[in-house]
């Protein structure tokens, strides 16, 4: 099942624990996914393309090798 759920900076950075300017910074310098949505010209993320992102980005203690 996919979670199509939208995210957006504050509930990516709730995710993972830093500020929202900290993922901003992160989509300035091409660290972030694509944004799955806009609206109102702000950047969205479905659940699904966050999660996967923080499965695998550098630094996560929890991925498997």
């Amino acid at each position: 099942m996919t979670d199509r759920r939208l995210w957006s900076y504050k509930d990516i950075a709730a995710h993972i624990k830093v500020q929202p300017d900290t993922v901003r910074s992160y989509r300035k310098h091409g660290l972030l996914p694509t944004p799955d949505h806009f609206e109102s010209g702000k950047p969205y993320w479905y659940a699904d393309t966050i999660l996967t992102w923080v499965a695998n980005r550098p630094g996560n203690r929890s991925r498997r090798e």
